[in-house]
């Protein structure tokens, strides 16, 4: 069923980052959040993620309000990839990985735990990595163990905060032809992007976000109008037709 946001607001100590923020995220489809740095992007995916308190506002994923989920249910309802990760203990990734199985484990993983471990792990392609230590790999290596980590979790909605950042380009295409996989199978995935090229060649709807509210679109308007885009980004570029959608090059 995907994720609804109605009149979400949030702020950090009395500064405003959401206001009002209403939209929704269709079931079983890839949409990318795009905006300037400083919009509400991050925020709003750790609001759904249920990592951050809210007071104004609802969210349900899958039809199940947020705030009545324990933590234990919205870790099997919800699987966030964050921006940025510090490793601290030399954990091999294998068990870096099996922390994705948390809410399903009682006293110590068992089999099966370990089973679907390997099986996020093989499905990423990093099973070369199985048994080095995380804090010895590179930054894109490390965001590769980390959605490993999240798809172990069984997750019904998958949340990316910048995937693809600190990977190459094959790292890319693999990482998104992943994604495409994902939401073939029936999960819904919501991803913070950069990059509105790939995001309008990847994507299927999308979320624009401009000082913190939704910036909606006008009867005939798409998203990778130049129009739009200068608006959004406060930069001027131009869109050149591709497939069915657009290119964008600034000018």
């Amino acid at each position: 069923m995907g994720v609804t946001v109605r009149e979400l607001s949030f702020d950090y100590g009395g500064a405003e980052v959401l206001q009002g923020v209403t939209f929704d995220v269709p079931g079983g489809e890839f949409s990318i959040i795009l905006g300037k740095n400083g919009s509400g992007k991050s925020t709003l995916l750790k609001l759904i993620a249920g990592i951050l308190p809210y007071r104004q506002g609802h969210i349900f994923v899958d039809g199940y309000d947020l705030k009545r989920l324990s933590v234990s249910e919205k870790a099997r309802l919800v699987g966030y990839l964050p921006q940025f990760h510090a490793p601290v203990f030399p954990f091999t990734v294998e068990d870096v990985v099996l922390t994705g199985r948390a809410s399903f484990v009682f006293a110590v993983p068992g089999r099966r735990d370990r089973e679907k471990a390997r099986e996020a792990i093989e499905r990423v392609g990093i099973s070369h990595l199985l048994h080095r230590p995380y804090t010895e790999l590179s930054g894109g290596e490390r965001q590769l163990v980390m959605i490993a980590r999240v798809l172990a979790q069984e997750p019904n909605v998958v949340l990316l905060d910048e995937p693809l950042s600190h990977l190459d380009l094959s790292n890319q295409v693999r990482l998104l032809s992943l994604i495409r996989q994902l939401v073939s199978s029936g999960l819904t995935v919501l991803a913070v992007l950069h990059e509105p090229n790939i995001a309008f060649l990847h994507g299927d709807a999308f979320v624009l976000l401009k000082d913190g509210k939704i910036r909606t679109l006008g009867r005939g308007e798409r998203p990778w109008d130049s129009a739009t885009l200068q608006d959004l980004y406060d930069v001027a570029v131009e869109t050149l037709p591709f497939r069915d959608r657009a290119l964008v090059v600034p000018i």
